[in-house]
């Protein structure tokens, strides 16, 4: 490793101090050990390692947030470069864009932003990495109002499989530019990412909780509410383990409950009186508070060390049989426990723009996320086979499209589905004239053509 030792980070081998620390992921069921762990300070520090990557004939990993379901972050017997030192975020308030590291996540970006009144659609919790959150699509509570992540990207700043730094924008490597939105890590690694913001003064959050009875009667609720509903509003109807919170009725606290989340761009009274027609079903516990976004950010984190197994689906329409199917498939979720059963919205700016990139999910109305995590592996298998009942029983409404930072390694054809067969032929000339070797393949990978 002496030709990779000089760096301004730290590099980690088996047996060094910090080292199963280095190869720890959100995923508990991630138990990788690579040869070796660049922790990279530096754009130099990267093109270093992905040098002595190439020499020696290694598999490299790219960890940015280390979020990815599959522990794509991670690689036995190869190098795993890890951006978390190089998580600087830098704010132009008056050209309302942040330049961030290629290992920023979502804290970094949020609090960086918060004091000028500025956000970007990121992430549902603060803990996501922005690189790959962002070059996958990026949905989260602003996407409706915003866009996707992608849409509000300025330039990429890439190390490529070569060793060679580039940046991509819409004027620079356009073809390349039009790939990362949405083709993910397979074309280089983002050492740095400038992103649009945009002005949010007030931003109100809440949960209205119901037992899972209350559940078709809600999400029929909740599905003809955004039908109409002003692209501030977001959210999402979710049946998940009550919390032990003074708002959560004793009776629901460590039991299955409805829930819908209330995101809101404004004002509280505003928010409430958008909302007036769930509020009108008398939850049987409610929070509603303006708040710092970055403060909701931190609210639904999800807490590392538990074993993960994640999936979507898309869906054009929620009519009232599929309402009924996504709220029976709650009950075989494991309770208690973090897992959350999660239908999100679309449409609103996430529809609106963006026609050309690789992403043909954008245009569904709804999102279903099984959300699956817990503790003991004796539950691996229950957790694994109520994720896929859950795609299974909300299937004869599917696209067929599919999110791919919502799922983990479900093969090739699912690759195929998160960005399309035409838009695939299109990336895979990409990915030959920028990684012709597949050197960045240990990701949702696109083959060079």
């Amino acid at each position: 490793m002496s030709e990779i030792g000089l760096l301004a980070g730290a590099v980690l081998a088996p047996g060094d101090a910090g080292y199963d620390e280095g190869r720890q992921v959100f995923n508990a069921m991630i138990d990788r050990r690579p040869a070796v762990i660049a922790q990279c300070a530096s754009v130099a520090d990267v093109v270093a390692a992905v040098r002595y990557g190439r020499r020696n004939g290694l598999p490299i990993a790219v960890r940015g947030g280390g979020h990815s379901v599959a522990g794509m972050a991670l690689v036995d017997d190869g190098l795993v470069i890890d951006l978390r030192r190089m998580n600087g975020v830098s704010v132009d308030p008056d050209a309302r864009t942040v330049t961030i590291g290629g290992g920023a996540t979502m804290s970094d970006l949020d609090r960086a932003t918060q004091p000028s009144g500025l956000a970007t659609t990121g992430g549902r919790v603060s803990s996501t990495g922005v690189g790959g959150f962002t070059l996958g699509g990026g949905t989260g509570w602003l996407d409706r109002l915003f866009g996707l992540a992608c849409d509000n990207l300025v330039s990429v700043d890439l190390v490529t499989a070569d060793g060679t730094t580039l940046t991509a924008s819409e004027r620079e490597h356009p073809e390349l530019f039009w790939a990362l939105h949405g083709g993910g890590g397979n074309f280089g690694i983002a050492t740095s990412l400038t992103l649009r913001l945009h002005p949010l003064p007030r931003f109100t959050a809440g949960l209205l909780l119901w037992p899972p009875e209350a559940g078709p009667e809600v999400g029929r609720a909740y599905r003809d509410l955004l039908a109409t509903a002003p692209d501030e509003l977001g959210g999402g109807f979710v049946f998940l383990t009550g919390p032990p919170e003074p708002f959560v009725p004793p009776e629901l606290v460590g039991r299955l409950t409805c829930v819908v989340l209330l995101t809101y761009a404004g004002d509280e009274a505003t928010a409430r009186a958008a909302v007036a027609p769930l509020l009108a079903l008398r939850p049987a516990g409610t929070m509603i508070a303006e708040m710092p976004y970055g403060d909701l950010q931190c609210m639904f984190d999800d807490p590392p060390g538990y074993r993960n197994y994640w999936s979507a689906e898309h869906l054009d329409e929620f009519p009232d049989e599929a309402v009924d199917a996504f709220c029976a498939q709650a009950a075989g979720m494991i309770v208690p426990s973090p897992s959350q059963h999660v239908l999100f919205p679309q449409g609103g700016a996430v529809a609106r723009v963006g026609a050309d990139q690789p992403l043909p999910w954008r245009r569904a109305a709804w999102v279903v996320h099984p959300f699956g995590l817990w503790d003991d592996p004796a539950d691996d298998d229950r957790g694994r086979q109520w994720v896929r009942d859950v795609r299974a029983a909300v299937r004869p409404w599917a696209t067929g499209d599919v999110y791919l930072n919502f799922i983990g390694g479900e093969g090739a054809d699912r690759v195929s589905s998160g960005l399309g067969p035409d838009n695939l032929a299109r990336l895979a000339e990409v990915k030959r004239r920028y990684d012709p070797d597949n050197v960045f393949r240990l990701n949702h990978n696109i083959a060079p053509a």
